[in-house]
């Protein structure tokens, strides 16, 4: 069985991505100094589903989280389960995931980062997974308390009083997230140190960052996801297409010179909110791996930016239109690509049709004689 299982529970945009991608990467590697990733990502994204019993889970995902808490127990090292959604999970819910990896010494490791970097950050992760709203929406909903999921799936003083309240403090783990011009592997020397990692297993280069859009870009398809209508539902169908097509290659390689962030207005309110959420974290027990000063804003990094509610029509038009350049692009691309899947299928086509055709003539020369 299972020595140790780290749970990463989020939140999401704290790095995680780049933590999960250096993980599977190295999955190989990690798996010889002893440290075990069940399944695959999409195995780990798809058991994450299942716990949380989302109304978007795949019909077609087929782990769950017991298959997941199976595997782990079969090992005899360490384990490490990492889905940044799995702070969104109930207080029931996050009780029965720890459970199912009994009788193993179950570790919960929450990610944190300060709030001002954290709301562009996060409201441009809801659009991408097929929200509507407009950024200003978004911050006044939070701000007068009707988006409560923010809180519980982005502040590390919910996330840990949820998950790490199930086990001992000495296995409840908050890693913040270093400030802007930290050397790049800060955050990944900070998670590993918790888990084990040696230096050296891992080769920490990512071939698949995720870079956030400018606040054209980003409107661009906030507008999109307003003309779909039904069209390509959240989850899979919208990652499959629009994800896949629009987002991963076509708007992430435009422009993106207009950044965007909370405007200046809001400054005092979110200091507050950092200040309240440090004292907090400082009266809990909990190791933490980093400062907790990190979690303030900088006040050097405050500055007035553009909203994308506030671009003017000719700025998001000229956007669309390289958009719309960038995907015949795409599109010619596809085409001159070599398809495999299509020619497996022309394959089995023929050999479906072959057989017909030997069925046929064994019925004939039956006949005949």
């Amino acid at each position: 069985m299972a020595r140790r299982v780290f749970l990463h529970v989020g939140a999401p945009k704290t790095g995680s991505t780049y933590l999960q991608n250096v993980l599977w990467n190295n999955q190989d590697a990690l798996k010889g100094a002893g440290i075990l990733l069940p399944g695959y990502s999409w195995a780990q994204d798809q058991a994450m589903t299942d716990l949380r019993e989302v109304e978007w889970r795949d019909p077609r995902a087929v782990w769950t989280w017991d298959m997941l808490a199976a595997e782990t127990r079969r090992w005899d090292g360490d384990a490490i389960v990492s889905s940044e959604a799995l702070g969104g999970a109930t207080a029931e819910q996050a009780a029965r995931g720890v459970a199912a990896f009994a009788p193993a010494e179950v570790h919960i490791i929450v990610t944190g980062r300060d709030l001002w970097r954290t709301f562009p950050s996060m409201w441009q992760q809801s659009v991408r997974a097929r929200n509507k709203w407009r950024f200003s929406e978004f911050l006044t909903a939070v701000e007068e308390g009707r988006f409560e999921t923010f809180w519980d799936m982005h502040t590390p003083n919910r996330m840990l009083k949820k998950w790490g309240d199930l086990v001992p403090p000495a296995q409840r783990h908050l890693v913040t997230v270093p400030g802007p011009g930290a050397p790049h592997d800060t955050l990944w020397n900070r998670f590993a140190g918790i888990v084990g990692i040696p230096d050296g297993v891992c080769d920490l280069e990512d071939p698949t960052a995720n870079p956030s859009l400018g606040a054209a870009e980003i409107e661009v398809l906030r507008r999109v996801n307003e003309a779909l209508g039904d069209r390509f539902p959240h989850r899979t169908p919208y990652q499959l297409v629009v994800q896949r097509h629009l987002v991963n290659a076509v708007l992430k390689n435009g422009r993106n010179d207009v950044r965007f962030g909370v405007g200046l207005d809001r400054a005092e309110w979110v200091a507050g909110l950092a200040e309240q959420q440090i004292e907090e974290l400082r009266d809990y027990p909990c190791h933490i791996v980093g400062d907790l000063d990190e979690l303030r804003p900088a006040r050097s990094h405050m500055r007035e930016t553009t909203s994308p509610d506030e671009l003017d029509d000719s700025r998001i038009l000229t956007t669309a239109i390289e958009t719309l350049v960038g995907m015949l692009e795409h599109a010619d691309e596809l085409t001159r690509q070599p398809n495999p899947d299509g020619v497996r299928a022309l394959e089995l086509l023929r050999v479906r049709a072959a057989g017909k055709l030997r069925r046929t003539f064994k019925r004939v020369a039956s006949a005949r004689r």
